[in-house]
């Protein structure tokens, strides 16, 4: 693995990284990204580092203003690293680097970056080059391609799956990918199940007409009357072979076409035991549609609830039911949250989704670390803030509460969605601290942009009508 951690830098150098993290909290963006700089200079395959100077470039260079007749070096700097690739693909990324200073989704750079960085043998790096530029442009599908086939040389397949899932989800006609996909997620459950020695996935199955028959059902879309006549024939041969994860896996498909949600969860369960929980894939395809489940839960309980007053006897029992399904979601989402940080602890965007999903489940003290963590990835420090500062209020914490929300408030300069919601929430924080003048100068704040945003609107309008009565 060409990766180091944090733990593997000099003395020094980990002075130094500490320097930068803090330099980001203190949004000192330039001065993080000169040290940071310094420090892939010296340790290039710090890939922590590289993500952290990444992210510090894309908030500087969208809350930077660009001068009218600012000439861009780029076409310079690309020409200069595609010059050096072949002889020292080392300073080829050097060079890349203070390129995507200034654009740090620049396509050609990025792409360069990918190129130097497997001839220098750091795959994860070129990964990294690669995933740059689909977070700047998510619909790119040639680079989601190249992604899928680098994961592919890597034989990382389950990340391969994901990608190509990606491209399906933007160009379902998109045949290559489609059959990518399928060969990846069969390689993915293969190596999962310790088959890598079969020449297919056929020759796991005893009856080769029978698996010919499997794979031509699996690309049918069933419906109606055929439907259930394929459940009725799939459940005769797995009740003659119960030990057979394909026919419980076929039977979960099955009843996943029909809608059968909770039937296809038991079966896909069922197949998972039988694989003795070593195949990912069905693990997380029972969570999906778990949460779906919970999602359908959800939306009828709130139209119910929005068509229903509160004075209606059912109604304290469907809002406790409602709180009740989002909490069953929050509790799905951490443990699979839980197994992405563990396979990537220092991923900041991973801890702050598992210190929301924390917060929505309730467990407020477990969710304030992985918060505060993720205060340092510049893409979800407001994000993370905000929620942080509502968990300090769960916990009666006001005073740190207030002193949260306040500096994302501050940090925030237009009026925009992230802006409403922490203000909304500092409004509520000082309500509760008995500060009923800023509460309500923060509702004031929202209603001059926003009239229809949550109870605003009420909240302000109330408070005039008391002072002329």
């Amino acid at each position: 693995m060409a990766v180091k951690t944090e733990k593997e830098l000099s003395e020094s150098m980990r002075a130094c990284w500490l320097k930068a993290v803090s330099a980001i909290e203190l949004r000192n963006f330039g001065y993080a990204i000169s040290l940071l700089q310094e420090i892939l200079k010296q340790e290039p395959e710090f890939l922590t580092g590289r993500q952290l100077l990444r992210r510090a470039e894309v908030t500087k260079s969208k809350s930077g203003k660009k001068g009218f007749f600012n000439i861009s070096t780029t076409p310079i700097g690309v020409m200069k690293a595609q010059r050096e690739i072949k002889k020292d693909p080392k300073r080829a990324v050097e060079i890349l680097e203070e390129v995507l200073e200034g654009e740090p989704y620049n396509r050609q750079a990025n792409l360069l970056l990918k190129e130097a960085a497997l001839a220098a043998g750091w795959p994860e790096i070129a990964v990294f080059a690669l995933r740059t530029l689909i977070e700047g442009n998510p619909r790119d599908e040639k680079a989601l391609h190249q992604l899928g086939r680098l994961y592919h040389d890597l034989g990382d397949h389950e990340n391969e799956v994901e990608i190509y899932s990606q491209v399906t989800a933007i160009n379902p006609l998109d045949a290559q990918a489609l059959r990518l996909g399928k060969d990846a997620s069969a390689r993915a459950s293969m190596k999962r199940g310790g088959w890598t020695q079969a020449e297919s996935y056929r020759d796991l199955i005893k009856d080769k007409d029978e698996a010919i028959s499997l794979e031509q059902q699996s690309r049918i879309r069933l419906t109606g009357e055929a439907l259930e006549q394929q459940i009725a024939e799939t459940y005769a041969r797995h009740q003659a072979d119960p030990e057979n994860l394909d026919f419980a896996r076929r039977l979960g498909a099955l009843n996943e076409q029909k809608d059968d949600f909770e039937s296809a969860i038991r079966w896909y369960q069922y197949a998972a035991d039988l694989g003795k929980g070593a195949d990912t894939g069905l693990l997380r395809k029972i969570s999906d549609l778990k949460i779906k489940c919970l999602e359908g839960e959800i939306a009828a309980h709130e139209e119910f609830l929005s068509t229903h007053s509160a004075q209606d006897e059912v109604y304290k029992e469907k809002s406790g039911q409602l709180r009740a399904a989002k909490v069953g979601r929050a509790e799905i989402l951490i443990a699979d949250a839980q197994e992405r940080v563990a396979r990537n602890p220092t991923d900041l965007q991973l801890r702050f989704e598992l210190g929301e999903n924390f917060f929505n489940a309730g467990r407020f003290r477990e969710a304030v670390p992985e918060l505060q963590r993720a205060r340092q990835n510049p893409h979800t420090r407001l994000k993370a803030m905000n929620v942080l500062g509502c968990c300090y209020g769960e916990l009666g914490m006001l005073d740190l509460a207030l002193k949260q929300l306040e500096e994302a408030s501050r940090e925030i300069v237009s009026m925009d969605e992230m802006k409403k919601e922490v203000v909304y929430n500092l409004g509520l924080i000082y309500e509760r601290s008995g500060d009923l003048e800023r509460a309500l100068a923060c509702m004031k704040q929202i209603y001059e942009v926003d009239y229809g945003y949550r109870d605003v609107a009420q909240r302000v309008e109330s408070s005039y009508q008391q002072n002329i009565s």
